[in-house]
């Protein structure tokens, strides 16, 4: 039985009279008629008496009423779950994310998709840089990622969500780590602790591009894997190294200050990136609420896929 069969079925089975059910379906009588014959000639079995005075459903009529009513029912559900697809309502998204500075913009970001867009599945999947969660949505196992990047390639959107001030990490002995601000020029002969270099990482960008400034260039005595590990081996005098405000306030930093630089900085830019071209409704919805909660403090409005 198709789902318009059963919805003809059962305008008659609830007005008892095909004059009424035709008006109701909003189809003249005689095509109403055929089309009731029609289903019980497939059906092998008679659905209504019919007499001059009135009809009436038969044993087989009756037996069909549930079947029938859950046929519609099922055919409405389907259809409201493909509308509330297409309008982002239900989904999935998955977001990438890296490092402690963003573990809590990313809290922040799923409890707001959860209250507004409920229907939404946001997967979270921690990410220690940001250039490997870029990789991810590049390659398509990631729908978007927050992260700091200085470049941004032609696939990906973005939207900037946050900023973040550079500071440099010195053990808590140092000779500066008294100063109200360091100069880089300070800090020359100094050995670095610095995290892993990748295309666009915009930390250790900003450290060659400030110490080549400074007029020195950064001799590394440890790669860290992750900030939390930065921050500990600065506390261990391994040497010093650049970081972020984000991670001062969200690493634990007993052995370590965070100071400013006595350079005038641009702050590092947080941001949401995802590929230009998917059509995943839930992200656009995603993205928009992101934008929303966020804004964009360069004052630009990003380009939302399929919009």
């Amino acid at each position: 039985m198709e789902v318009h069969e059963a919805k003809a079925f059962l305008a008659v089975a609830e007005e008892l009279h095909f004059g009424r059910a035709a008006a109701t379906l909003r189809i003249a009588q005689p095509p109403l008629s055929r089309l009731i014959k029609s289903i019980e000639k497939s059906l092998g079995a008679q659905l209504f008496e019919r007499s001059t005075r009135q009809v009436s459903l038969t044993p087989a009529g009756q037996a069909l009423l549930d079947p029938a009513r859950e046929l519609v029912a099922a055919s409405e559900n389907a259809r409201r779950a493909v509308a509330k697809s297409v309008s982002g309502e239900t989904g999935r998204v998955r977001l990438g994310f890296a490092g402690p500075s963003i573990n809590r913009k990313a809290a922040v970001r799923a409890r707001h998709v959860r209250t507004h867009r409920p229907g939404v599945h946001l997967e979270l999947h921690g990410s220690q840089f940001s250039h490997t969660a870029m990789q991810k949505v590049l390659d398509g196992s990631l729908d978007v990622a927050i992260g700091r990047w200085d470049f941004i390639p032609s696939e990906l959107r973005s939207s900037v969500i946050g900023h973040e001030e550079v500071m440099v990490v010195l053990p808590s002995n140092h000779p500066l780590a008294d100063s109200a601000r360091v100069d880089m020029a300070q800090l020359a002969e100094e050995s670095w602790v610095v995290l892993p270099a990748g295309p666009g990482a915009a930390l250790q960008n900003r450290l060659t591009s400030l110490a080549t400034a400074a007029g020195f260039v950064p001799r590394v005595a440890q790669v860290a894997p992750d900030s939390w590990t930065l921050v500990v081996l600065v506390a261990a005098q391994i040497g010093c190294a650049l970081s972020l405000d984000t991670v001062r306030d969200n690493v634990s930093s007993d052995g370590v200050v965070f100071r400013p630089l006595a350079q005038p900085q641009r702050p590092l830019d947080v941001q949401l990136v995802w590929r230009a071209a998917d059509p995943n409704p839930a992200l656009r919805a995603v993205v928009r609420l992101a934008q929303n909660l966020y804004g964009d403090p360069r004052g630009q409005a990003a380009e939302v896929p399929g919009s």
